[in-house]
């Protein structure tokens, strides 16, 4: 087996490190962990030497190049660039995100939707000058359902991918018993963004049957969930309270330069 050299931009240290077991223990649990692994020192170091962010943008030049595709509505690899997603029978993949600087602070939420993994929409919003990042990946999710309905009903199949466990986990697994108990978590403890878990729980309800839900992991290079992070950034920057088509080109290399979250 080669060896491999990884960079470790944010984690517990940064670095270049040749143990993908180190490297994994010091981003694990870091939903701010950017990292990149490389076949050579050489281009270890001049990756360091650069942002992430350029760093990343310098790899999907590469990818572009090598599949012989240019800006605008580029042909992903996956979608994206390691095959991230978990049912490769679905049409549709919508990757959602949220930021929030601080936190509680100011957030907003962003989509990247892939049809036959071709990028070819790009969504930002959902600005609240007040609110939390568990807030705005649960109303990714919820506005990733109501997109991916439309969808169904013209007989596709639809994957929604996010970054957030807690998100996931509240709808498709929590919600239920919760319901259960009157929608409290227990001897009437309260539960947390209970607005948003009880409308996406409906809609999940109704349409599970013929949409999947997986888990990604975010700064992890996955080319659909960097860029629906690009998004909520700029939702934040735009301060945009509907969710909103972003009108730009999907130049992916020129977005992914975008401030990240």
């Amino acid at each position: 087996m080669s060896k491999k050299f990884y960079v470790v931009w944010k984690g517990a240290k940064t670095g270049i490190f040749t143990s993908w077991g180190e490297t994994k223990a010091l981003i694990d649990g870091r939903s701010d962990a950017q990292y990149m692994g490389f076949p050579s020192l050489a281009e270890a170091e001049a990756a360091f030497a650069q942002s992430y962010t350029k760093a990343l943008m310098k790899r999907s030049l590469a990818k572009g190049k090598a599949s012989g595709t240019g800006s605008g509505k580029k042909e992903a690899q996956g979608p994206g660039y390691q095959g991230q997603s978990q049912n490769k029978s679905a049409q549709v993949q919508i990757y959602c995100d949220g930021a929030c600087s601080p936190n509680p602070g100011k957030s907003g939420t962003g989509l990247a939707v892939y049809e036959n993994s071709v990028l070819t929409q790009l969504r930002y919003g959902l600005y609240h000058p007040m609110g939390t990042n568990n807030t705005a990946e649960l109303g990714g999710i919820l506005e990733s359902m109501l997109l991916a309905q439309a969808y169904i009903e013209q007989g596709k199949t639809v994957e929604i991918l996010s970054d957030s466990k807690y998100s996931i986990d509240c709808i498709t697994k929590w919600a239920k018993g919760w319901k259960a108990k009157g929608w409290t978590r227990g001897k009437g403890e309260e539960i947390k963004n209970l607005e948003i878990i009880q409308r996406s729980f409906a809609l999940y309800e109704q349409l599970k049957s013929q949409l999947f839900i997986s888990h990604v992991k975010g700064h992890a290079n996955i080319e659909g969930n960097e860029l629906a992070d690009r998004m909520a950034v700029y939702a934040r920057m735009k301060q945009e309270t509907a969710l909103v088509i972003y009108q730009d080109a999907l130049d992916i290399p020129a977005i992914l330069a975008m401030p990240s979250g």
